[in-house]
């Protein structure tokens, strides 16, 4: 029997294509999975394709992996959530969507390194990447765990915090651990900006708080909300509003938005146009942030503050915190930029010796409007700044001096904590205590 060769040559032609057999659109069956290769080309997509749901490959090591989600459209893939940093999964990594457990990540030798933990002997009709950034574990007739409800460092339009639920910051901008900065949306209903104390759970007194919790004339917060014309406001127990964002003129329809807490504790609205037309350069830029000026707004007591220990911060002129060790200090991890500071000296009693004048040993750095506020162990009152230099100098305990308002001397000890350069000291002077001699520089 004879066939005509042309009909048969152009159906194989435009039969469709599927490189990409893993890639799927939308609704995920049970039984699906992904696993974690080198070229990272398989994910679960949204039907828009705005976002896709897989493993993100590490920048810093090719053969780990974080189980994420990122947009998908723009050249920059930025993570708006992932489940395992603390704990990358190797090279050959799989996550699969079960029938009774929902979502699985196991190693390549079969050890569970994450799972979304449905419980309740629920079974999973299937999952679903939503698009609104969302990926949710679908029962018969409801949602049985979706990523909105458990947020890393990063909130997106729809998205809706409830009482007791928390975004943790990443440690630092390549390393995607649980750093120490916490927004805690309270069960009194105020919502805060905080840092914890690693590598324990302690929740450090707010750096900043919306003010919603319930009081004599208003009714307490309910929920943290942010909608998608990308407005951020606690909504309160008497249906009023708590507005926190202000005049946000970009458009839902051109631009993408996010909300993230930054591994410098800074919490900002982010957009970013949805295409190269859409006005500048095609990339993230905040539009609001909080607080205003976060090395002067946090103040711990039981903490280093925003930098580290003996470290002193400053605020950019995007509003964001640069940490430095000052002269005779350097980072005790280089890879830390908001890590404590060493010095490369020893200034203890122990080092003094008798009949060695204190003013052969020592000499001092002087920093204006530098302060490190709640290390003093001495108030000296009133002092000249000649009277101030002495008595430190000749305290084997002083490592700091600060000189303000004319006649009064502060004197603290190691650690210094919650370093900060403030104008507001109006020219007031550190005296930083350093041996004389070699050192190494501040880096």
């Amino acid at each position: 029997m004879h066939f005509p060769l042309f009909p048969l040559l152009y159906s194989l032609i435009f039969l469709p294509f599927f490189s990409d057999a893993q890639t799927i659109v939308g609704n995920i069956k049970t039984g699906a999975s992904l696993t974690a290769t080198e070229n990272n080309s398989y994910s679960w997509v949204s039907p828009s394709g705005d976002f896709a749901f897989g493993f993100h490959q590490l920048n810093t090591n090719q053969n780990l992996f974080f189980l994420a989600i990122w947009y998908n459209k723009i050249p920059e893939k930025t993570l708006v959530w992932y489940a395992n940093g603390d704990n990358p999964a190797p090279f050959g990594s799989k996550v699969q969507l079960y029938a009774d457990k929902g979502l699985v990540l196991s190693s390549p030798q079969g050890e569970r390194l994450w799972s979304s933990e449905i419980g309740g002997g629920a079974l999973v009709n299937g999952g679903l990447m939503d698009d609104s950034g969302n990926f949710m574990v679908l029962g018969s007739n409801s949602t049985l765990w979706e990523s909105f409800k458990f947020p890393v460092d990063t909130i997106l339009p729809t998205q809706i915090l409830d009482k007791g639920m928390v975004v943790s910051a990443k440690q630092s901008g390549t390393s995607f651990g649980m750093g120490r900065f916490r927004l805690v949306f309270q069960s009194d209903g105020n919502l805060v900006l905080t840092t914890i104390n690693l590598p324990s759970e302690h929740l450090n007194e707010p750096y900043f708080a919306t003010g919603t919790a319930a009081g004599v004339s208003s009714s307490p917060g309910v929920q943290f909300v942010f909608n998608e014309t990308g407005d951020l406001f606690v909504s309160r127990e008497n249906g009023e509003i708590h507005l926190l964002t202000q005049g946000i003129t970009a458009s839902a329809k051109d631009f993408y938005f996010r909300a993230t807490l930054g591994s410098d504790g800074v919490f900002a609205l982010y957009t970013h146009p949805k295409s190269a037309s859409n006005g500048g350069d095609p990339k993230w830029t905040s539009i609001w942030f909080v607080p205003d000026n976060i090395c002067t707004a946090s103040l711990v007591t039981t903490s280093s503050g925003v930098c580290g220990f003996n470290s002193i911060c400053s605020l950019a002129d995007d509003g964001r915190p640069t940490c430095a060790c000052p002269k005779g200090y350097t980072p005790m991890d280089p890879n830390d930029e908001f890590g404590n500071c060493k010095p490369n000296f020893t200034l203890s009693c122990d080092v003094e010796k008798p009949g060695v004048a204190a003013e052969e040993l020592y000499e001092f750095e002087v920093l204006i409007n530098v302060d490190w506020p709640l290390a003093d162990y001495a108030l000296l009152e009133p002092f000249t700044e000649k009277q101030c230099r002495n008595s430190c100098l000749h305290d084997c305990m002083c490592s700091v001096a600060i000189f303000r308002l004319g006649d009064k001397c502060w004197k603290k000890k190691l650690p210094l904590s919650n370093g900060r350069v403030d104008p507001g000291l109006d020219g007031g002077k550190a005296l930083l205590k350093l041996p004389k001699g070699p050192y190494i520089p501040s880096q």
